[in-house]
């Protein structure tokens, strides 16, 4: 199969991002976290290093929303009928999801707390 064009691949992309926007109710609620942080980023000034930091963990849980999202589909489209090994695999995807949230969360706290309480 020949791949497709960069601006094609590029297109896809950007697709799937419009589709767990408009079909994925945790995907928009990290979304607005991340817009959120936006507005803290610009407020507070942060350092260059505390950007990175919050950019990393804010996109990070979006990304793997969008993982646990995608074992959670093909794991529907594979066995659409209740199994405990499907189930099993669907929690640790929503466990990585979820570590990745307090993680985030935890550095949001540490980076901001400075400029707080400052």
């Amino acid at each position: 199969m020949q791949k497709p064009p960069v601006h094609r691949s590029f297109l896809n992309a950007f697709r799937g991002i419009f589709l767990m926007i408009k079909t994925e109710r945790n995907f928009r609620i990290e979304l607005a976290a991340f817009l959120i942080n936006l507005i803290l980023i610009c407020y507070f000034k942060l350092s260059s290093i505390d950007i990175m930091l919050i950019l990393i963990a804010s996109i990070g849980v979006l990304s793997a929303e969008i993982f646990n999202t995608a074992i959670e589909k093909i794991c529907d489209m594979v066995q659409p009928d209740f199994d405990k090994r499907i189930g099993f695999i669907k929690d640790i995807s929503a466990g990585a999801t979820l570590l990745m949230t307090i993680g985030s969360v935890i550095v949001g706290v540490i980076v901001y707390w400075k400029y707080i309480f400052q």
